[in-house]
């Protein structure tokens, strides 16, 4: 059918949205046939279907026999224009390969090239630095055996003769030695990635280093240290020159014991420090001065003829104590590499006179002072031993029981007399007063009971 000629073919039915093809069939069979007739017709409408498909199959033959020529002509253009686009395309693509092929062999060619450069860079920065770190422990082995040398008399002056006093404690020396220690100990701990000890442990001549030197060294200076102290009195010295030599001994070995303590990982502060290896020799000289003065003091008890002998030793060795504890006072804790940083000077000078090395020394003992701690833990463990002769009865039980009365008055002597600086110290340069009898009766009070509560019964 032309196109503008009318139609009796409903289009707009069939290009309805909601066309259903039952209900379109239903109205023709009702169309075509009476609803009383019991068989029904449906050649009549289905021979109307069938025209209207094939007026619609001439219509499209119609339209398409008209049309092909510009039909053909459309698709060809649209094929044209594809195959102009696709090959427009195409050299886009050819352009954008070769740009990148450009790209790659200047940009990423020479990006893997400076990597490699880089890395080799690192690499070598390594090596310096791990370089650099073993020749300083090597410089600072070099050092501590010169150190050493100094000490054990084996080496020679920097001008090359020979040392005038060999084999002598030269406790300078030893300080020195203890620094250079910790100066290597710091570059074996600091060997985290990016700190100065990094890769140390990889190198066969450190390894050499530390277990053929530094170990030994260690060992050698903390034992003299720890003998000079054991050794430390003041009360057997004749002269201020030799109570001074004392003094800078005890001073030496304790800034050595104060360094080479171990320092814990989390430590926050220097404040916080304790330094256990000088605290744990201090308690050990304080625990043989004690127990040796309670073993001559027992034995002196049996054998009283030897007590006025026994009790000058015992107020010695307690002079000796006061001398430490003054000295202790008086020295500051020694500056330590491996500190976390240093407080503010406000925090600092709320330390007050309590910034010293006797003051963790008393903590760790639980006293407030060397003297009374010593005077107290002689009485605590006097009284058994007094008690043992006692219960032994005899001679020595009846003449401590005869002359108790005189007994009581030597121990309070012995108490003030040992109670106070030794007689050859400078007592201005200690930073201590002589201690006055009054300070000291009721220790004296303690060891006198700790002898009578036992013969007055």
């Amino acid at each position: 059918m032309a196109e503008g000629e009318p139609s009796y073919i409903d289009y707009e039915a069939f290009l309805d949205p909601d066309f259903s093809p039952a209900s379109f069939a239903n109205s023709l069979v009702v169309a075509t046939n009476n609803a009383t007739d019991t068989p029904l017709d449906l050649s009549t409408p289905l021979s109307r279907v069938l025209f209207d498909l094939q007026e619609i199959d001439t219509h499209i033959h119609t339209l398409t026999t008209k049309s092909a020529l510009p039909l053909l002509t459309h698709t060809r253009d649209q094929t044209a224009a594809a195959d102009h686009i696709l090959k427009e395309a195409e050299e886009q693509v050819s352009s954008v390969t070769q740009g990148y092929q450009r790209l790659e062999k200047e940009v990423l060619r020479k990006w893997e090239a400076a990597d490699e450069v880089r890395i080799a860079t690192e690499k070598s920065l390594a090596t310096v630095r791990l370089a650099r770190a073993v020749a300083r422990c090597l410089t600072l082995g070099r050092q501590l055996e010169g150190q050493l040398a100094e000490v054990t008399g084996r080496g020679g002056l920097a001008d090359g003769t020979a040392s005038p006093s060999p084999g002598r404690d030269d406790y300078r020396a030893l300080e020195r030695a203890a620094s250079t220690i910790v100066s290597l100990r710091r570059m074996f701990t600091a060997t985290g990635p990016g700190e100065e000890g990094h890769g140390l442990e990889k190198v066969k001549v450190i390894r050499t280093l530390r277990s053929e030197l530094l170990i030994p060294a260690e060992n050698m200076v903390k034992s003299r240290a720890q003998q000079a102290i054991n050794r430390f009195t003041m009360s057997a010295q004749s002269g201020y020159k030799q109570a001074g030599d004392a003094r800078a001994r005890l001073s030496s070995a304790t800034t050595i014991l104060y360094l080479l303590s171990p320092i814990p990982k989390d430590l926050s502060s220097a404040s916080d420090f304790q330094p256990e290896l000088l605290l744990s020799t201090l308690q050990g000289y304080m625990h043989t001065a004690i127990m040796s003065s309670l073993n001559a003091l027992s034995r002196s008890l049996s054998m009283l003829p030897t007590l006025d002998k026994t009790l000058v030793e015992i107020s010695a060795k307690c002079q000796d104590l006061f001398a430490l504890e003054s000295i202790l006072a008086s020295l500051r804790p020694p500056s330590h590499p491996l500190f976390p940083p240093a407080p503010t000077p406000e925090t600092q000078s709320q330390g007050g006179s309590k910034n010293n090395l006797l003051q963790p020394l008393l903590n760790a003992l639980d006293a407030s002072s060397l003297p009374s701690h010593f005077w107290r833990s002689l009485a605590s463990s006097l009284t058994s031993r007094v008690q043992e002769i006692v219960n032994r009865g005899g001679v020595s039980a009846r003449t401590l029981r005869s002359n108790r009365d005189r007994l009581k008055k030597d121990i309070k002597e012995c108490v003030l007399r040992g109670s106070q600086l030794p007689a050859s110290t400078d007592k201005g340069r200690m930073g201590a007063d002589s201690g006055m009898k009054g300070n000291w009766e009721r220790e004296a009070a303690v060891m006198v009971s700790a002898v009578a509560s036992v013969l007055d019964r």
